[in-house]
């Protein structure tokens, strides 16, 4: 896109070709610096390592903009509001210092990738592996999981999900709380390990898909707010408060935002594809849907390359994965929670909360292989990823126990040749090819208010009979990594999943313990639905 800005100082006009809508993109003349604050007058850019600031010129529609010679990656920055508080981009590619610091500049043409024969992903023959990137190794970088790309090529696995990393407040957490949508957190690494990691994954034939969550910011560090009360609506309630403005006036730059963040994940790192938290709770009532919307904008960044979008929807309507032409709304698939409640019914027995309208019968099992109990909507099997375990799931039961754990081994190994050969495509969470021993629970490093108000909001009775557990426990939070589940050195035999594939082989897997020291501070401990 093309931006129009006058320079500080003069009456001179440039064109500058910009990358996204807003942030900061450097290029051969400086940087340029560009952000939506309907709200404010006056709008600076604090440049931290100069001392100075420069003023950016109004735009029309409520933008700010000024290019700033002499500039480059590396310089940090913050934004301030009518000669006030200074803030972070809301549109931060990096913030090193976490949050509440000042933004980077940061070029994402400096990485030297080397997947330019990589054709991208499609729908089927997919199995997914999600994982969390903090507690896939005991070093809990982009670097250490890296080094695992190979083992889960041998696996068979095809597409890693990575859970979100948006940037977020804390030493540690889940990532449904980001609050910088651009800006890879800190936690795993530099932007660049990020695209290393995506990099390394295409170079074995490995797709990865990112998390994403677009129905709400966390509350801490989000600066939102500070720009525009228009952010967000009360047209509409989410259950993290209000949700994001999509439908209301001043909406468009809102949706431009989120629009501009689904094609900065595909242009700038590569990725294969999305998965959309909640998109139950995304409310939009505008002639074309947001989630629509973000669907064409994923296939159009990627140029020709194939793309996935899937949608984690509590109501599991099937219309999110069937064409627009039919009435749908043009993603690729659905996650299909009915696979698993029927089977964690079938295997435990258990029918209390959510679990109360399956019966866990052959019959069932069967059905929750087509599409969602009761749906009028026919699907093709593999729009439906199915699933034993996901970090939502696990976490819900009493103390975050994986299934294999609830039931007996024969059960368990039925269960994984049902997912394995049914024609959905299949999800493992990260350890289950190996039946891990770690539990898996919700964690989280808020301040001691938010650490209080969390722990109230989740300490209740589980839908199975559990109590949730919420204890500020840094032990809790480190058994949750896969380095935890068994000390010392340790071969695990699994059954390789190319059996879905139509391939006959087994492998082993080498899992290695390190020394983690507990972590120290408040940490709300329990499971929390996302």
């Amino acid at each position: 896109m093309r931006s129009d800005l006058r320079t500080t100082g003069t009456d001179l006009v440039i064109p500058v070709t910009r990358r996204l809508p807003v942030g900061a993109e450097p290029g051969p003349a400086g940087v340029h610096f560009r952000v939506w604050a309907p709200d404010r007058e006056r709008v600076e850019v604090l440049l931290e390592e100069r001392g100075d600031a420069r003023l950016l010129a109004r735009e029309p529609g409520g933008y700010h903009a000024a290019l700033v010679a002499d500039l480059g990656p590396g310089a940090r920055y913050r934004f301030r509001l009518d000669a006030g508080d200074a803030f972070p981009d809301p549109a931060s590619r990096f913030q090193p210092e976490g949050p509440h610091g000042p933004s980077e500049v940061v070029d994402p043409r400096a990485f030297a990738w080397t997947d330019a024969a990589w054709t991208g992903v499609r729908r089927e023959g997919q199995v997914i592996y999600e994982a969390h990137v903090g507690a896939f190794t005991p070093e809990g970088t982009w670097a250490a999981a890296m080094r695992e790309l190979p083992a889960l090529a041998d696996l068979g696995v095809t597409l890693i999900e990575i859970m979100p990393v948006a940037e977020f407040p804390g030493r540690f957490g889940w990532g449904y709380d980001g609050v910088d949508l651009f800006a890879p957190t800190r936690l795993y690494g530099r932007p660049d390990d990020f695209r290393a990691f995506v990099d390394r994954a295409h170079a074995l034939g490995l797709g990865v898909l990112l998390d994403v969550v677009y129905n709400h910011l966390g509350p801490d560090g989000n600066y939102l707010g500070q720009y525009a009360q228009a952010y967000v609506t009360d047209r509409h309630a989410t259950p993290w408060g209000p949700a994001p403005n999509y439908d209301g006036p001043d909406a468009g730059p809102v949706r431009e935002l989120v629009l501009a963040n689904a094609s900065y994940w595909i242009d700038e790192f590569h990725v294969d594809g999305l998965r959309l938290d909640a998109t139950h709770t995304i409310h939009d009532d505008s002639p074309e849907h947001i989630l629509t919307a973000i669907g064409r904008t994923v296939r159009e960044r990627a140029a020709g390359r194939g793309t996935l979008v899937f949608a984690e929807d509590e109501a599991e309507r099937v219309a999110l994965a069937l064409p627009t032409e039919a009435g749908g709304l043009g993603l690729d698939g659905i996650w299909n929670d009915d696979f698993h409640h029927a089977a964690r019914v079938a295997v435990t027995g258990r029918r209390e909360g959510y679990y109360r309208r399956f019966l866990g019968s052959a019959d069932e099992l069967v059905a929750v292989t087509r599409g969602p109990l009761g749906s009028p909507d026919a699907i093709a099997p593999p729009c439906l990823v199915t699933f034993l375990e996901n970090h939502d799931q696990i976490a819900h039961s009493p103390r975050g126990l994986r299934l294999h754990a609830l039931t007996s081994p024969g059960r368990w190994r039925a269960l994984t040749a049902l997912l394995l050969l049914s024609p959905g495509t299949p999800l493992l969470f990260m350890g289950q090819e190996f039946a891990a021993s770690s539990p898996f629970l919700f964690f989280a490093d808020h301040g001691p208010e938010l650490a209080r108000l969390v722990r109230q909001g989740v300490r209740q009775p589980t839908d199975d009979g559990g109590v949730r557990r919420t204890e500020a426990d840094g032990e809790l939070v480190r058994r949750a990594g896969l380095a935890a589940a068994d000390p010392g050195h340790r071969v695990l035999h699994a059954d390789d999943v190319r059996v879905h594939l139509g391939v006959d082989a087994h492998f082993f897997l080498v899992v290695t313990a390190a020394e983690t020291a507990p972590l120290a501070g408040a940490a709300g401990v329990g499971p929390i639905v996302t």
